[in-house]
């Protein structure tokens, strides 16, 4: 049986990056998965190809895909940020990332309602 000669702080630090290196990838496809489902929306739901705008009865449940796109791209942010990697233009370029997406990152969802007795 062979034994690890690195001191303990050098696996320590390995194990660590491994992590790191783990959690950003599941941000990722979490950031990927989250804009795939808005862009199919948008795709099952335009209604002509001169207008891009979404029904009305529709809105809600786009700014829900939206908002979600925002949490998921917030959370792969922050994540990076942990790790040193600052510059999240990289990101919003890899991704194609919507402005609207942009703009509610880091945004708190609205309390939800309780139900009525």
């Amino acid at each position: 049986m062979s034994r690890d000669l690195r001191p303990p702080v050098d696996i320590l630090h390995y194990e660590i990056v491994q992590e790191q290196a783990s959690a950003l990838g599941r941000m990722g496809r979490t950031l990927e998965q989250a804009l795939a489902r808005l862009r199919e929306f948008d795709a099952a739901h335009e209604t002509s190809e001169s207008s891009s705008e979404t029904p009305a009865a529709m809105q809600p449940a786009r700014r829900k895909l939206v908002m979600e796109a925002g949490q998921a791209l917030w959370m792969f942010v922050v994540q990076r940020e942990a790790t040193g990697l600052r510059d999240s233009r990289h990101i919003m370029r890899t991704y194609d990332v919507p402005a609207e997406v942009q703009r509610c990152m880091g945004l708190a969802p609205p309390p939800s309602k309780p139900a009525s007795k």
